[in-house]
């Protein structure tokens, strides 16, 4: 016999704060970069092609003693049916014998770890000095993207938030956004850090003026151009994490350096996908994956005039590092059900 913990959205969104998150985001990546961690094949289906279909993260985390999964699921249709369209779930294991440890709701999970990705990729690769910050894309990873890049660059002073395919959701938004932001910055214990977040009235001028820029959209044409980017800037690419997604026009890659989560999965899935398969770009062209840089293997930015881009699709280790870390804080605080199997 053997028990397993089961953690609801509930339990997760109080084991975790975004502080936390970064941190062992991070260290994930790290393991990667040295083999302590490792990702292994995702695997996709489609029941319906463009109505449902589920995708399966997995890998393991040697640090952690544990070897997992995240499997999401996409029902187009739920929403006629009152059920959510999106539904997430983790589970890790020992790596020693194989035995289940947790069963996780792992949809605050990838809100708090997705925000981290973007955050860490500005904190390592965007100026430290930086002022204005620029967020592209009014979903529900928008507070987390601004709330976590707040809190690894405390000078930010402007925050600007666009809608390219509905202005209007952002002016209808910027009042739950900055709610948001504010209390996920309270969990965290950071506090309020006094940047001002209103609308960008046009996106080309926000772009120009932003030291950076996260885009987090569905989108699949280019929504920013080449041209407005000026020397300097840092991109954290969110949106990207399926063939045929695309937020930036392609000939950016020339002029920047690309900083990646994982090699293969950017080239087929992310924001490398497009300018590598219209030969604007290519595998030879990656600077590195983001965990060289935090482990000091490899440089970040090294001057100010750079424009440092870091593609981020999402992998299975973000979400094993934050499953295995509100783990040990159930089992701390006796949180979650114990059940035997």
């Amino acid at each position: 016999m053997s028990e397993i913990r089961i953690l609801s959205r509930s339990n997760i969104a109080h084991l975790l704060a975004l502080s936390e998150v970064i941190e062992a985001v991070e260290r994930a990546y790290v393991q990667k970069s040295t083999g302590k961690g490792s990702l292994w094949p995702m695997v996709f289906h489609e029941f319906q092609s463009g109505r449902a279909d589920l995708d399966i993260k997995s890998g393991d985390l040697g640090e952690e003693g544990i070897f997992g999964f995240k499997l999401v699921s996409w029902f187009g249709d739920n929403r006629d049916k009152g059920l959510p369209e999106l539904f997430g779930t983790a589970m890790i294991f020992d790596i020693t014998s194989g035995k289940p440890k947790a069963l996780l709701d792992a949809g605050a999970m990838t809100h708090l770890r997705t925000g981290a990705a973007g955050a860490i990729g500005a904190k390592y690769l965007a100026r430290p000095d930086s002022k204005n910050l620029l967020m592209v894309g009014t979903g529900g990873l928008a507070p987390f993207e601004i709330a976590a890049t707040l809190s690894v660059l405390p000078d930010i002073e402007n925050v600007w938030i666009s809608n390219p395919r509905n202005p209007r959701r952002a002016i209808d938004r910027i009042d739950s956004i900055k709610e948001k932001v504010r209390s996920i910055l309270a969990d965290s214990g950071t506090g309020d850090h006094g940047a001002r977040i209103s609308v960008a009235d046009d996106l080309k001028e926000a772009v120009v003026k932003s030291d950076v820029i996260v885009t987090a959209t569905p989108s699949t044409k280019p929504i920013i151009r080449a041209e407005w980017i000026t020397p300097g800037t840092h991109l954290s690419c969110m949106g990207s994490d399926m063939s045929g997604k695309q937020e930036l026009e392609s000939s950016l890659f020339r002029r920047a350096k690309v900083v990646v989560d994982d090699v293969e999965q950017c080239l087929a899935v992310g924001e490398c996908e497009i300018p590598t398969k219209e030969n604007i770009f290519s595998r030879n062209s990656i600077h590195c994956e983001i965990g060289e840089i935090i482990g000091g293997l490899k440089p970040g930015r090294t001057d100010r005039e750079e424009i440092t881009l870091f593609d981020s699709t999402g992998i299975a280790l973000q979400d094993l590092a934050c499953a295995a870390l509100a783990l040990a804080k159930a089992e701390e605080r006796k949180m979650g059900t114990v059940v035997e199997l």
